[in-house]
C-alpha cells in the first residue's frame, strides 16, 4: 500500500475525534488505494458485472462514513475495514442477482492472484458462507483470508492489520486455505 501511513493515521485519528475536515482531507489520500482494492475485488468477477470499481469504492466509502462509533487505530485498520465492506457489498450484490434469476448461478471469483490451493474459480457466495463458518471456530484465520483474498494485502500488510507476526500469517493462511479447499470442494 503506497499511501503515507503517518498522514493517513493522523487524519483517521482526527476523524475518530469528530473532526470532519480530517475526513475530507483523507479522501484524496486513500481514494487511489481504495480503488486498487475495488479493482482487485472485481478483477475476478464476470466480465459483464454491473458494479464498476468506482461504484464499489463509493458504496464502501459511504458505509465507512456512516459509521458513527468507529475509532480508527491506523491505516491498516481502515483498509481492513474497507476490504471487509467491499466483500459484503459483492456478496450482497451476488445474492440480489441470484434472487432475481430463478435458479440463477452465483457469481464466481478467481483465486489465481492469491496462490490458493483450490479450484481457480470459486463461487463468491459459497466462499462467504465458508468464511462465516471458519470465523465461527477460528476468527483469526477468517480475517487473514478476508485480508489476503478480498483486500489483496501482502503478508506483511496482513500481519500489521491483524497485529501478529509474518510467520503467524503464513501459518494461518496455509491452514485456512487447506480448510477452505476441503470445504469448497465438498
Amino acid at each position: 500500500m503506497s499511501t503515507g501511513s503517518g498522514d493517513v493515521t493522523r487524519l483517521l485519528l482526527q476523524w475518530s475525534e469528530g473532526k470532519r475536515e480530517a475526513r475530507d482531507q483523507l479522501i484524496p489520500l486513500v481514494y487511489r488505494e481504495l480503488r486498487r482494492l475495488a479493482v482487485r475485488s472485481l478483477k475476478s468477477e464476470r466480465s459483464d458485472h454491473t458494479l464498476q470499481p468506482t461504484a464499489l469504492v463509493h458504496e464502501a466509502y459511504e458505509k465507512l462514513v456512516d459509521q458513527r462509533q468507529v475509532h480508527w487505530k491506523d491505516r491498516a485498520h481502515f483498509f481492513a475495514a474497507s476490504a471487509a465492506l467491499m466483500r459484503r457489498i459483492l456478496v450482497d450484490h451476488a445474492r440480489r442477482r441470484g434472487a432475481l434469476r430463478r435458479g440463477g448461478s452465483a457469481k464466481r471469483v478467481s483465486m489465481d492472484g492469491v496462490e490458493v490451493a483450490t479450484d481457480p474459480d470459486v463461487d463468491v457466495l459459497a466462499l462467504d458462507e465458508a468464511l462465516t463458518e471458519l470465523a465461527g471456530f477460528d476468527p483469526d484465520q477468517a480475517r487473514i483470508v478476508e485480508l489476503r483474498f478480498f483486500a489483496g494485502l501482502s503478508v506483511p500488510e496482513t500481519a500489521e492489520a491483524v497485529g501478529v507476526s509474518r510467520a503467524t500469517v503464513h501459518r494461518e493462511w496455509a491452514m485456512a486455505r487447506a480448510w477452505l479447499h476441503r470445504r469448497l470442494s465438498a
